[in-house]
């Protein structure tokens, strides 16, 4: 079931980076990033009534705030890597980072995957690489400039993304929505301070609005995903499954918008389902 469901959280993330990328084109990044955190917050707070999330735990609401600091860090991180450097070295760089940090941090502390599953590990991590990757995008190396551009950013990106991870699934099994509570308080605090400081309009303009609440409600929707998933099973499996996001996003912008499919991301695809399935048969 933990493969269903971290699979399902790489899907949703994918299909939310899509529809928050095609709106963040006509509208600030920063305004679309925290309207859609409010509605998805919202979606939390009406739900959290009618789930059964036990009684108050302040240790699991903690680790939920951590966690949410560390995405909104992330998120900032990427997109101004996206802005400045290559989306061919930023994007896979953040994505093998966020799965890779995670499988480091869970054999510390003592997950032993199976064979089989290690090696579906060993080759879903550079198949998150190819997926995310683009043959030319007309960036800086191709005008001379440096390919290093964007990259501390990207890595600050992953790392912060993979401290998401691992700090939702330090909050416990029987935590209920306590940490995704309190991932939702401290990301709508940080990027409502970020607002404020930087005075950006909270009016995107437009016909944003539709695309603004689908990215918000599928961002909550694989957050949930992700923490049940991470429940039912291992840290270092589950994070790379969810890592696989970009493949989602790639299928989309090939369907809707026509982008090729270079045959780098194709193979990255194939190599993706059999790590796939060396993880559910591990």
């Amino acid at each position: 079931m933990e493969i269903v469901l971290g699979l399902a959280a790489a899907l949703t993330y994918g299909a939310a980076d899509f529809i928050g990328g095609m709106v963040s084109r006509r509208a600030a990044v920063l305004c679309v990033v925290f309207l859609s955190q409010v509605v998805g917050s919202s979606l939390v707070a009406v739900a959290f009534p009618f789930v059964d999330s036990g009684a108050f735990d302040a240790g699991a609401l903690w680790w939920g705030v951590a966690a949410g600091v560390a995405g909104s860090a992330g998120v900032i991180a990427l997109y101004h890597g996206l802005s400045v450097g290559r989306m061919s070295v930023v994007a896979p760089i953040t994505a093998v980072v966020a799965a890779g940090a995670p499988v480091v941090v869970g054999l510390a502390l003592g997950e032993r995957p199976g064979p089989l599953a290690l090696a579906g590990v060993g080759l879903a991590l550079p198949a998150v690489a190819l997926v995310a990757s683009s043959s030319s995008d007309g960036g800086g190396a191709e005008r001379g400039e440096p390919s290093v551009t964007g990259v501390p950013q990207a890595v600050g990106a992953g790392a912060s993304f993979g401290a998401f991870f691992i700090l939702l699934d330090r909050a416990g099994d029987g935590s209920g929505l306590w940490p995704l509570l309190g991932a939702r308080m401290s990301s709508l605090a940080v990027l409502g301070l970020l607002v404020a400081v930087t005075s950006t309009s909270l009016r995107p303009g437009g016909d944003v609005g539709a695309g603004i609440v689908g990215a918000g409600l599928l961002d909550v929707a694989a957050n949930l995903l992700y923490l049940f998933a991470v429940r039912r099973g291992l840290l270092s499996l589950v994070a790379v499954l969810t890592s696989m996001y970009p493949a989602s996003t790639v299928v989309l912008a090939r369907v809707v918008l026509g982008e090729r499919m270079t045959a780098m991301r194709l193979g990255g695809l194939a190599i993706a389902v059999v790590g796939v399935a060396l993880i559910a048969l591990g």
